[in-house]
């Protein structure tokens, strides 16, 4: 992908989100917990897919994350494939998803 993803937080939608000529993609979250946060589901457009772009929106979610001090719960099928191999960020697992 030539163009840069840039990711912004809606936090009133509970969602990281970027959007382009092609299309745009989401990760949606709920709070699970006090100081918790659910990364429920990722989807990005037909044209964005195979490029990266959703594992750049997980990874901004992610930072947002860790500069918040929350933690995450992976209930999305990829987020959770996206952690198992990104072993930098386990640290913001809540311990009843880590490793």
């Amino acid at each position: 992908m030539s163009d840069p993803v840039r990711v912004t937080h809606d936090a009133v939608r509970r969602r990281f989100k970027t959007s382009g000529p092609q299309g745009e993609g989401f990760l949606t979250y709920q709070v699970f917990a006090p100081g918790v946060l659910d990364f429920e589901y990722v989807e990005v457009a037909p044209r964005f897919r195979g490029r990266g772009v959703a594992g750049r929106i997980v990874e901004a979610a992610c930072q947002h994350a860790r500069e918040a001090g929350l933690r995450v719960v992976p209930s999305c099928p990829y987020v959770a494939a996206w952690f198992r191999h990104h072993s930098e960020w386990h640290d913001l697992l809540h311990p009843m998803d880590s490793p």
